[in-house]
């Protein structure tokens, strides 16, 4: 098993649409990035490619390209699922917390979690969302931005066994009697 950790923070302004979790937040301020600078699904997405030793999302998506400007994370993180299927990585699991004095969050949290196990064809219970505040600390607790937190858990194709441990046999799977040459 393999773990990562991502983060991820973005100034608040005026001017742009609050995206979390691929959820349109009604707020007065948005985040601002190059693409629609959704902090949650950052976080995720460089936890998967830390856990998977491919870089960060910087790597594979330049915030100096322009193809990715005001793109959606979402279809950024399907991109990374993608890579990570290539690599022969199956996504455990997924636990992340967003960081954010205001706007309340709790009403889009399950649409969250929806989203990003959606967007990498993994299970919804396989995705974790919370939300905190900072107590009114800090640039999230002054309002001034929002940051994110992830961790994942990944593992390889090819460290699961190939015996058939659902078999019915004297305990052992049905493979001692095959090593020795016996047939069922």
């Amino acid at each position: 098993m393999r773990v990562g950790m991502g983060y991820d923070v973005h100034r608040l302004t005026a001017g742009r649409e609050l995206i979390l979790g691929g959820v349109k937040v009604p707020y007065g301020k948005g985040l601002l990035g190059h693409s629609d600078a959704d902090v949650l699904v950052h976080a995720v997405m460089d936890a998967l490619l830390g856990a998977a030793a491919l870089g960060d999302i910087g790597k594979h998506f330049p915030d100096t390209d322009p193809e990715y400007e005001g793109i959606s994370s979402i279809l950024l993180l399907e991109h990374v699922g993608n890579l990570l299927d290539e690599k022969g990585y199956i996504i455990e699991n997924i636990d992340a917390t967003i960081i954010a004095q205001r706007p309340k969050l709790r009403p889009y949290i399950d649409q969250m979690q929806e989203n990003i196990a959606q967007a990498l064809h993994i299970e919804t219970e396989q995705v974790n969302v919370k939300a905190t505040t900072e107590e009114g600390l800090g640039f999230t607790g002054t309002g001034e931005g929002i940051s994110a937190q992830a961790i994942c858990a990944v593992e390889k194709y090819t460290n699961y066994g190939s015996v058939d441990v659902t078999a019915e046999s004297s305990g052992c799977g049905g493979c001692c009697g095959r090593a020795a040459g016996k047939e069922e």
